[in-house]
C-alpha cells in the first residue's frame, strides 16, 4: 500500500512538472511571435478599438456601475431635499467620472465609499483607501524584487537564490477626496493619495495630490505623457515592461469637445536619470521644465484612442572643456483601450524616444536618458528606445475575468555599449481576477519573462502570483 502511495504521487509530480514544462514551452512560442511581429498585432489592436464605435454596455461598465450603486452618501443637517436630492446625483456622476478618468489604471483604488455631504449640498467629502497584499513564488533563478521586471533577470542565477517565496503589502492605500461647486469656480476637485510602498513595502509615500479645476488641473499627478487606462491588468505591481508611468508636479488644461475630442497640453517638473561618472561629466541643476501635450478621440466613456508626445531637455557638464550642454529628448506614444464586444476589451500602446528612459519601463531601473561612450569622453547623447504592449481582457461575467498580455522595451544605443548590456526584455502573462463583491477582489497570475543581452546570452524568468485586495 505504501508503494502505490509512493507510485501515485510520482506520477503526480512528474504530471505537474509535463504541465508546467508545457506552459513554458506554449509562452515561449508566443513570445517569439510577438517578438517578431509585435508592431503589426499593436497595429491590429489599435485599428480594432476603432472600430468598435457602436455597441451594447459592456461587461467592464456593468462592473463599474455596481461599484457606483455601492456608493453611500451622507447628509449632514440637510435643509432642502430638493437641492440636496439634485446634489446627490450630481455627486453619482462625479463618481461615475471618477471611474472613467483619463489617468485612472486598473489597479487604482476605488472611490470612497461613504461621501459626506455638507448642509449647504456645495461640498462633498470622502476618505477611502485598500487594503493589497500580494504573494509570490520564482523559480529557475528568482528575480531579486516584488516587481517582475525583465531586466532585473539574473544572467547568471546565485544558487542560494534559484527560488524565492516572497510577500508584500506595497500599494496598500488611503487616500482623500473633496468634490465641490462654486459660483465663482464652478466644479471642483481635490485629491490626496499616499500608500505603502519602498523599503520592504511598509514605508508610507505620497503618490498624488492634486486639484482638479473645472478643466485645469494643478498638483502632484499623473503625466500627460502616460496613458494608465491602456495598461492591461496585472497581479504582478511592474506591470508590461514598455509602460510610460511618470507622476509629477505638473499645472495641465485638458478640455473635451463635443464629448468626443479631448485635448491636453501641460508643464511639468522633470526627473532626470543621467549616466555620469563625474570625472569627465557631471550633473548639472534642472533648469526647465517638460513640456507634454495629447490628442485623444473616445467614442464611448472608458474607451478612446491617443496619440501623446513630450519634449524635454536633458542638461549636463563636460568636466574636460568645463562647458555645460543641452541634449532635446522627445518621446511618442500612440494608446488604446476599448471594448469591441461587451465581454471583450482590449489595450495597446507603443511608444519610441530619445532621452525618455527614465518616464518608465524596463529602462527606468538604470540611467539612460543620457549615456557616455569611451571613445569621446566628456560626451553624451540621448539614445532610443522603443516598446510596445498589447493586452485582451475576457470577461465570464461583470465581476469575474481574465487577462493576459505580452510587453516588450527594446534598447536602442547609436554608439557602441558593453556586451553585456541590456538589448531587450519581453514581458508576458496571464492571469484571472474575481470581485466577490464590488469592493473584495482577488486575483492569480503566472508571468513568464525575458532578458536579451547584446552579446546574445539570454535567460527566461517565471512567477506564480496571488493578490487579494479590499477596497472602503
Amino acid at each position: 500500500m505504501f508503494d502505490n502511495k509512493k507510485n501515485n504521487a510520482n506520477k503526480f509530480f512528474y504530471l505537474n512538472v509535463n504541465i508546467l514544462h508545457t506552459v513554458h514551452h506554449i509562452s515561449t512560442y508566443l513570445l517569439l511571435i510577438m517578438k517578431h511581429h509585435g508592431l503589426l498585432i499593436v497595429t491590429t489592436a489599435l485599428t480594432i478599438s476603432l472600430s468598435a464605435m457602436a455597441q451594447s454596455k459592456s461587461l467592464v461598465d456593468q462592473q463599474v456601475d455596481a461599484l457606483v450603486d455601492s456608493h453611500k452618501i451622507v447628509n449632514i443637517d440637510r435643509k432642502n431635499q430638493s437641492e440636496t436630492q439634485a446634489y446627490v446625483d450630481s455627486i453619482k456622476q462625479q463618481i461615475s467620472a471618477f471611474y472613467y478618468d483619463q489617468f485612472r489604471h486598473f489597479s487604482d483604488p476605488a472611490a470612497p465609499y461613504f461621501l459626506f455631504m455638507s448642509k449647504d449640498a456645495q461640498l462633498a467629502m470622502g476618505i477611502g483607501g485598500c487594503v493589497r497584499m500580494r504573494g509570490y513564488y520564482d523559480w529557475g533563478g528568482a528575480i531579486p524584487a516584488a516587481g517582475f521586471a525583465p531586466y532585473l533577470i539574473p544572467m547568471r542565477p546565485d544558487p542560494t537564490n534559484m527560488r524565492q517565496f516572497g510577500t508584500t503589502p506595497a500599494g496598500s492605500t488611503l487616500f482623500f477626496r473633496v468634490l465641490g461647486r462654486n459660483k465663482a469656480l464652478g466644479e471642483y476637485q481635490l485629491y490626496i493619495e499616499a500608500n505603502f510602498n519602498g523599503y520592504q513595502g511598509r514605508d508610507f509615500h505620497l503618490k498624488k495630490a492634486y486639484a482638479t479645476i473645472n478643466d485645469f488641473t494643478i498638483g502632484y499627478a499623473n503625466s500627460t505623457f502616460s496613458d494608465p487606462a491602456a495598461v492591461a491588468p496585472t497581479v504582478d505591481a511592474q506591470g508590461p515592461n514598455n509602460k510610460i508611468s511618470p507622476t509629477s508636479v505638473l499645472v495641465r488644461y485638458m478640455p473635451t469637445f463635443k464629448q468626443k475630442w479631448t485635448v491636453a497640453v501641460s508643464v511639468e517638473t522633470p526627473t532626470y536619470a543621467i549616466a555620469v561618472d563625474n570625472k569627465s561629466t557631471a550633473k548639472i541643476s534642472t533648469w526647465m521644465p517638460d513640456f507634454a501635450a495629447f490628442g485623444q478621440y473616445q467614442w464611448a466613456p472608458g474607451q478612446h484612442i491617443r496619440l501623446a508626445g513630450i519634449v524635454r531637455t536633458l542638461s549636463y557638464r563636460d568636466l574636460l572643456t568645463s562647458k555645460n550642454h543641452n541634449r532635446v529628448g522627445w518621446g511618442l506614444q500612440l494608446s488604446s483601450v476599448a471594448h469591441p464586444v461587451s465581454m471583450l476589451t482590449t489595450y495597446a500602446t507603443i511608444n519610441y524616444g530619445h532621452g525618455t528612459q527614465s518616464l518608465g519601463a524596463d529602462l527606468a531601473i538604470g540611467n539612460y536618458d543620457l549615456v557616455g561612450t569611451a571613445n569621446e569622453p566628456g560626451m553624451l547623447y540621448s539614445p532610443a528606445a522603443l516598446g510596445w504592449s498589447i493586452g485582451l481582457q475576457y470577461n465570464i461575467r461583470s465581476n469575474l475575468f481574465i487577462s493576459t498580455s505580452v510587453s516588450e522595451c527594446r534598447y536602442l544605443p547609436r554608439l557602441p555599449v558593453d556586451s553585456s548590456e541590456y538589448k531587450y526584455g519581453i514581458f508576458s502573462d496571464i492571469n484571472i481576477f474575481w470581485n466577490l463583491t464590488p469592493r473584495m477582489q482577488v486575483g492569480a497570475e503566472f508571468d513568464l519573462a525575458l532578458r536579451h543581452n547584446f552579446d546574445g546570452e539570454q535567460r527566461w524568468a517565471r512567477r506564480v502570483g496571488l493578490m487579494a485586495q479590499f477596497s472602503f
